[in-house]
């Protein structure tokens, strides 16, 4: 006689406890991701509503209307492809730079074999708490002849403490010594075991730090603010502030006729427009990098490189 065959469930019965518990987090995660969601969501639609309805507050959840005077007005002034790839092109140095000066010191100061290394690190870390200040650091970058060159937006910020510390914790915690005992046997130095090893490695750690700093020259306008005369070469950020500041300039002055009351509700609504179109023309390069960076953040890098 044939047995019957019981099906077994592996599945762990929930309590009523653990099932409230469930529901409560997820509608508690539910509101914070509404609560970060929806003001990006409100810039994109009012930066494609008409004018009147942003002005007005009648955008909401929707868009009303479909209107790209925004985007118009913003493209209309030949700065703005100037500055932005000035934008470009600043980022992209200043993030090599900064690559550049990050990463190795990062790596020595996480050696064990460096003898000077905690004097090195309260050196840098000084630098966080106690630093010249705005006027003593202009000084600096005038005295350097950088004033109004690419470099007085690059230099002064080659290196983050905090980034490099991120960094060197990194490699003290991902780039075991046993690593490079193995390495040392087939004759490798640090310098061979840090470009042929360490950085193969360190591909999510690189990748955070590209973010880190390259949304930090991307959005940074006050350096340029200070440093630069020259309009041609000024960053997009700091264009899209003096279009902004611009036309609302242009709204105090006197009003003296109904039309020119009229004209300038209409201005006035081109404006409020405009600024939702500036965060989003801004926002674009970032948008774009991140989904090919997001990636290295949860990669296992150091799956297999050590046995036993």
């Amino acid at each position: 006689m044939a047995k019957a065959k019981t099906k077994v469930s592996n599945k762990v019965k929930e309590s009523r406890a653990d099932k409230a518990f469930d529901i409560t987090l997820f509608i508690i995660l539910t509101l914070i991701l509404i609560i970060v969601a929806y003001p990006l969501y409100f810039v994109i639609i009012a930066s494609i509503s008409d004018p009147q309805a942003v002005s007005g507050g009648d955008v909401t959840f929707l868009p009303v209307g479909f209107s790209l005077d925004g985007y118009a007005e913003v493209f209309k002034d030949t700065r703005v492809m100037r500055s932005f790839v000035n934008s470009i092109f600043y980022t992209t140095v200043g993030t090599c730079i900064n690559l550049i000066v990050t990463i190795p010191t990062a790596y020595t100061l996480s050696r064990r074999q460096f003898a000077g290394k905690k004097f090195v690190t309260f050196f840098y870390m000084v630098t966080m708490f106690v630093s010249g200040g705005m006027i003593p650091t202009y000084l600096v970058v005038k005295n350097m002849h950088m004033l109004d060159t690419m470099w007085s937006l690059i230099v002064p910020g080659a290196m983050s403490v905090y980034n490099m510390i991120v960094a060197r914790t990194f490699f003290e915690s991902s780039l075991p010594e046993e690593l490079f005992e193995a390495a040392t046997v087939d004759g490798c130095g640090h310098t061979k075991f840090f470009f042929k090893i360490a950085l193969p490695l360190s591909k999510a750690i690189i990748a955070i730090m590209v973010l880190y700093y390259g949304i930090g020259h991307w959005n940074n306008y006050f350096s340029a603010l200070l440093y630069m005369k020259t309009e041609s070469k000024y960053p997009l950020q700091l264009v899209l502030r003096s279009i902004l500041i611009s036309n609302e300039a242009n709204l105090s002055m006197a009003v003296t006729t109904p039309e020119m009351q009229q004209a300038l509700q209409e201005q006035q609504a081109l404006v409020d427009l405009m600024k939702y179109s500036l965060i989003i023309v801004s926002s674009i390069p970032v948008m774009i990098l991140y989904p090919f960076i997001q990636k290295h953040f949860v990669k296992g890098v150091m799956i297999g490189s050590v046995k036993g």
